[in-house]
């Protein structure tokens, strides 16, 4: 990470995290997804976004999140990772953020929800501290089972 780059900045519960805006294809609102058979809990179901099926995934569930509820301020990022568009249910975006190399921290090493090798740094940005995620991989995963590593 040598240059500047930029981040959508988004919330899940209480934490804020970020991803590489550039595999942010657009942000829309919420919508019931339909379901599919026999898809893990965090895959909601898909959507038809113009002639496109798009799995939606909640990484409110994903990263076991206690309380999951839909309501205005829920929007879905769609994104671009290889030639799949996957939609990502979360609790709201708030802007994006442009960060230089000396804003990112190293990430710890902790058992936590979210796998340290999908994780980029830890953002900081005067009060505020985002985990940025390392979107490719975390979707890309063969745990998601969403992207098929011919892709990739």
């Amino acid at each position: 990470m040598t240059s500047v780059r930029e981040f959508l900045a988004f919330k899940l519960g209480t934490e804020e995290y970020g991803i590489d805006i550039l595999r942010v294809q657009e942000i829309r609102s919420f919508e019931q997804p339909t379901r599919m058979a026999n898809a893990p809990a965090y895959i909601l179901g898909v959507v038809n976004l113009r002639g496109v099926i798009v799995p939606i995934i909640d990484m409110r569930i994903k990263f076991n999140l206690d309380e999951v509820k839909y309501d205005s301020f829920t929007v879905v990022i769609v994104l671009n990772i290889g030639n799949q568009v996957i939609g990502m249910v979360v609790d709201g975006v708030s802007d994006v953020i442009t960060l230089a190399p000396e804003q990112l921290r190293p990430v710890p090493e902790l058992s936590a929800a979210v796998a340290s090798d999908h994780l980029l740094a830890i953002g900081s940005l005067e009060n505020r501290m985002l985990i940025l995620l390392d979107i490719e991989k975390l979707m890309s995963s063969a745990e998601m089972g969403l992207i098929s590593q011919a892709v990739q």
